[in-house]
């Protein structure tokens, strides 16, 4: 890359990152009230993420061969269990991979 393409691209980058930093306290400013739709999508989106978690994470999976899906089967019980002790989803995500990786790496 040229010095000009070198700035170009850190200019573009920088212009990317403030304008998705800046542009939601622009759109909805907090004397205004949330549009609806926003809430709305803020009640479920997390469960669509969630489920395309699941979707990605077990398409892959042969029940056939391997470990037949096993430690698949019980980091998702962790995750359900940790889910509905704690109503966190970041616990939740972050207890089932590590549970997930550990069973991998040691068990199976």
């Amino acid at each position: 890359m040229t010095l000009t393409q070198q700035v170009i691209t850190v200019g573009a980058v920088v212009l990317g990152t403030m304008l998705t930093r800046f542009l939601p306290f622009l759109i909805f400013p907090a004397g205004k009230p949330t549009p609806g739709y926003v809430q709305y999508l803020g009640r479920v989106l997390p469960s669509a993420v969630f489920g395309l978690l699941i979707v990605y994470c077990l398409r892959n999976v042969d029940l056939l061969t391997g470990s037949h899906g096993v430690p698949e089967a019980i980091s998702i019980a962790l995750v359900v269990v940790l889910h509905l002790w704690k109503r966190q989803m970041l616990l939740s995500i972050a207890g089932g991979t590590i549970c997930y990786m550990l069973l991998v790496q040691f068990l199976f």
